[in-house]
């Protein structure tokens, strides 16, 4: 499957973003779908994922103010953010897994979107 992720951009603290992910060329309801980010000089991070039945799991740094969800009909994934903090500004990557479970680890991810940039100013 392919992956094209949209939406990023620059916001003030506190303000909200909505990324979203387009899927291509695979069973879009058959993937495990995640959003990850990845900071200057940090390694690749867990931010939330969602699993072929519509279950939702999050990174503790952002549960309560960010929220995924998918459209199978559409073939698109979503993150919407709120309640931002400098600490978010990040690459954000949109990510598919064929694992069973609710994966946190970018290894059972194979399948990547080139990223979009998300900044948060203070």
């Amino acid at each position: 499957v392919q992956l094209q992720a949209s939406g990023g951009g620059l916001v003030q603290a506190g303000g909200s973003l909505r990324l979203s992910c387009a899927a291509s060329g695979g069973s879009f309801s058959s993937y495990v779908m995640g959003w990850f980010r990845q900071a200057p000089g940090k390694e690749r991070e867990f931010v939330a994922g969602i699993l072929r039945i519509g279950s939702t799991y999050y990174a503790g740094s952002v549960k309560g103010r960010f929220a995924i969800s998918k459209d199978n009909a559409e073939n698109t994934v979503s993150l919407q953010m709120n309640s931002l903090k400098p600490e978010d500004t990040a690459v954000y990557y949109c990510a598919a897994s064929r694992v069973l479970y609710d994966t946190r680890l970018p290894t059972d991810f194979g399948s990547w979107g080139p990223g979009t940039q998300v900044t948060v100013s203070s």
